[in-house]
């Protein structure tokens, strides 16, 4: 069985793929509670397909890019329970992975982009073949910068119509689509780590000056 969830984004979403198919799902949307709503979404989707913990045989997990708060939440998370079940832990990016539905599902043809909400005014954004294999990227930029009439999935390309005036499905990630990223090689897999393309906006301060 298994375990894929990502917190990279407002939605927090959980899955459980049994190698053939996802038996079990689970989403919420809510960018300031990712802590809160992940262990619960795990523990739901667990009960419903009937599994128990000990049966997880791996872990997917989405790696972003995303803000610094709710990436560290997913991956902890999916660090633990790697180490307290002994499985493998995947990591895969999470716009790869909105890619991956937008090919299989039909909502793109041709060479495309994924944008989602970088915030400050910005966009994550990367590049796409028309089979879903990135390009180029996952870059920070500002909408204005990476204005174009290619077709866009994301949330990104909703919140700034002008610069992605073709916007496409999906637009949040689905922990489901990760899973069958992972299931059924459909995206690059990576070490569980953050892909952080700013610094926190919350840093320890600076040493006080001398006083002369």
């Amino acid at each position: 069985m298994l375990l894929a969830f990502d917190t990279a984004t407002p939605a927090v979403t959980v899955a459980l793929h049994d190698g053939e198919r996802v038996v079990a799902s689970h989403t919420v949307v809510d960018a300031r509670r990712q802590g809160e709503l992940l262990a619960p979404g795990i523990t739901a989707v667990l009960d419903e397909a009937w599994v128990p913990r000990q049966d997880v045989t791996a872990v997917a997990v989405g790696v972003g890019p995303g803000p610094f708060t709710g990436l560290r939440v997913g991956l902890v998370t999916a660090r633990t329970l790697g180490l307290a079940l002994d499985v493998p832990v995947y990591g895969v990016c999470t716009l790869d992975v909105l890619a991956a539905e937008a090919v299989d599902t039909g909502a793109v043809h041709g060479p495309f982009l994924v944008a989602t909400d970088a915030r400050r005014k910005e966009v994550y954004l990367a590049s796409y073949d028309d089979h879903g294999r990135r390009l180029d990227g996952p870059e920070v930029l500002r909408p204005a910068d990476a204005a174009t009439d290619l077709p866009t999935a994301g949330e990104g390309a909703v919140l700034y119509p002008d610069a992605f005036p073709l916007a496409r499905e999906p637009l949040l990630p689905s922990a489901g689509w990760l899973a069958r990223a992972v299931a059924e090689e459909l995206a690059e897999l990576h070490d569980p780590e953050p892909l952080y393309l700013r610094r926190p906006d919350a840093v320890a301060p600076a040493a006080p000056k001398r006083v002369s």
